[in-house]
């Protein structure tokens, strides 16, 4: 994955937005669960995802971004979009942490992916920093992971989502 400088910033900037939207519709439906302390976590994941993304459109001030279309980007879904498994009734506070570190570690990968094969020394500083942050948010789900109960069935196990469509 060898970007240029625009071409990177381009895709930060998509992931990061991204990583806002998801964030902000795994709060609204722990707040709809009446999970509150999950939700805040959420939201204020919202609010780093957004200051990165400022932070990154700031950086790419004087420089030319590629307009880049969907099919353009070099993923078929941004690092933190995971799947829509994810957006369903039942999903319980201890899954949806689960879900956005997963989301999570696949944008630390991502960047440090970019960093590692990256020729150009800006990118290659970038991508590192970026995947530095990522691992802080990770670090930050595990701990959370680890003080959430675990559900003693799981998500998928629920005989509502076994029944055929």
């Amino acid at each position: 994955m060898n970007y240029s400088l625009p071409e990177f910033l381009a895709h930060a900037i998509a992931l990061e937005n991204e990583s806002a939207e998801r964030y902000l519709e795994l709060a609204d439906m722990m707040e709809a669960h009446r999970n509150d302390a999950v939700s805040a976590l959420f939201r204020d994941m919202v609010h780093y995802s957004r200051l990165h993304h400022t932070s990154i459109v700031e950086r790419a001030q004087g420089v030319t971004l590629p307009r880049l279309r969907s099919w353009e980007y070099r993923w078929s879904l941004p690092p933190e979009a995971g799947g829509e498994e994810a957006f369903d009734y039942t999903l319980d506070a201890y899954n949806a942490l689960r879900y956005a570190r997963e989301n999570e570690v696949r944008a630390m990968e991502y960047y440090t992916s970019v960093g590692l094969h990256s020729t150009e020394p800006e990118v290659k500083r970038l991508a590192a920093e970026f995947a530095a942050e990522e691992t802080e948010h990770v670090a930050a789900l595990d701990d959370w992971l680890a003080r959430t109960a675990r559900p003693s069935a799981t998500w998928q196990d629920d005989p509502d989502r076994s029944a055929p469509v």
